[in-house]
């Protein structure tokens, strides 16, 4: 019987790095001579997004306090380093995951190809399914400029 069942919705923005050198990361996937993402880890808006929604679902914080960039130790952690360590906390509080879905936000790249390798990935680190769906902003805002990248997850758990 369920005893508790939460949901976490979170948000996550990127703007791209003038280095043109960065790679981008996004769902837990390395994207090749795609611009790259600035921030404190690989920047990775997919993987960000899932991890903050379970830790909020969870009631154990929020990735920045978690993870927050005055922590050193995650200075250039992957998405999925970051997203692995959020399910494992989360774990270990009791909560299991049920499932969560992401959107991301963009102009670029084009996600479709990729969708089920993205879901795959995130599956698997999650223990529990991950949808992931894209869209564009219709050239509206920092997003249609083709500025960054934005993620909105949103994620169920329960505790028995």
């Amino acid at each position: 019987m369920v005893s508790d069942m939460r949901v976490g919705t979170a948000v996550d923005i990127h703007a791209f790095s003038s280095d043109p050198h960065r790679n981008l990361y996004l769902a837990c996937l390395s994207w090749p001579g795609e611009q790259g993402l600035e921030g404190h880890s690989d920047a990775d808006v997919v993987a960000h997004a899932a991890a903050d929604a379970v830790l909020i679902a969870s009631g154990i914080g929020e990735l920045g306090t978690v993870f927050g960039v005055d922590q050193p130790q995650w200075a250039g952690a992957s998405g999925q380093t970051l997203l692995t360590q959020a399910v494992n906390l989360v774990r270990e509080a009791g909560w299991t995951i049920m499932n969560i879905s992401v959107q991301l936000l963009g102009q670029k790249p084009r996600f479709a190809p990729r969708k089920s390798e993205a879901e795959t990935v995130m599956t698997q680190i999650v223990g529990a399914p991950v949808s992931v769906s894209a869209s564009t902003s219709d050239h509206l805002g920092f997003i249609g400029r083709k500025e960054g990248l934005a993620a909105i997850a949103t994620a169920l758990v329960i505790k028995q």
